[in-house]
């Protein structure tokens, strides 16, 4: 049941995120799924962290935060679906730079979080 309402959650927070950005991009470019992408990883790698490193979390909220809430927030089958799209679309290079951005900015955003929980710690 946690999984869930926490998946109903962040499915509605993704498309009204994705949807604002969308709309504010106003190009053909995938932005509202590279930035909901970006900020899941993001708050995992701070959620994760502060759960992992201050247990600031029990096993329940963590399978309502990290499981239901970002697993239903993020979007990586839509990203693999524009992608594609892309591709069979010609366009090579928005593939290519939809991939890399997500890649890069997510990981580097997992990163970040996970480093701000640390120093979080500390304190």
């Amino acid at each position: 049941m946690l999984v869930g309402a926490g998946g109903f959650v962040g499915s509605v927070l993704r498309y009204a995120l994705s949807g604002l950005v969308h709309r504010a991009a106003g190009t053909a470019f995938p932005y509202g799924t590279l930035v909901v992408n970006v900020t899941g990883c993001l708050a995992i790698g701070l959620l994760g962290g502060l759960t992992e490193l201050r247990q600031v979390a029990g096993p329940e909220l963590r399978l309502f935060l990290l499981i239901g809430i970002l697993g239903g927030f993020t979007t990586f089958s839509t990203f693999g679906y524009e992608t594609l799209a892309l591709l069979r679309d010609g366009d090579l290079m928005k593939a290519v730079a939809n991939a890399g951005l997500h890649l890069t900015l997510g990981l580097g955003a997992a990163w970040l979080g996970f480093a701000v929980a640390e120093w979080l710690g500390r304190g």
